[in-house]
């Protein structure tokens, strides 16, 4: 099949999915006599698992890992597992940054009168150099 029905089987772009031959994440597609890409449902299941790996924020790092992993049969589970996890952390950190993030802004707009004068602790404080 052509990279756009392969595009519309999997949910991944055509450009994404020639970038992702480019970088090496996937297989060069095969060639048709007329020098077009030429895929199979083996590559729309690989190209469907990364889009679900992708969906759920593995770096292309990870992915790459994780198809490996997925294509080798003799592989122990604690291996993937413990990629996971280390990506569950990730996600921990990425959470608690979010969250301090988030209620910083809240405390400023809290703060902040939000009404016709001038003055307003939010803009101050972005004025205010980080530590």
């Amino acid at each position: 099949m052509s990279i756009g029905e392969a595009a519309s089987q999997s949910g991944v772009p055509p450009k994404t999915i020639r970038y992702y031959e480019e970088i090496g994440l996937i297989a060069p597609a095969e060639r048709m006599e007329n020098r077009y890409r030429a895929y199979d449902e083996k590559d729309i299941q690989t190209l469907r698992f990364i889009q679900r790996a992708r969906s759920l924020g593995f770096s292309l790092k990870e992915v790459a890992k994780l198809l490996a992993l997925y294509r080798d049969r003799r592989r122990a589970s604690k291996d993937v597992k413990r990629l996971a996890l280390a990506h569950v952390a990730e996600l921990d950190h990425k959470i608690a940054e979010l969250k301090a993030i988030r209620n910083t802004i809240a405390d400023l707009a809290e703060r902040c009168q939000g009404n016709q004068r001038p003055e307003c602790p939010i803009l101050e404080e972005l004025e205010t150099p980080i530590h």
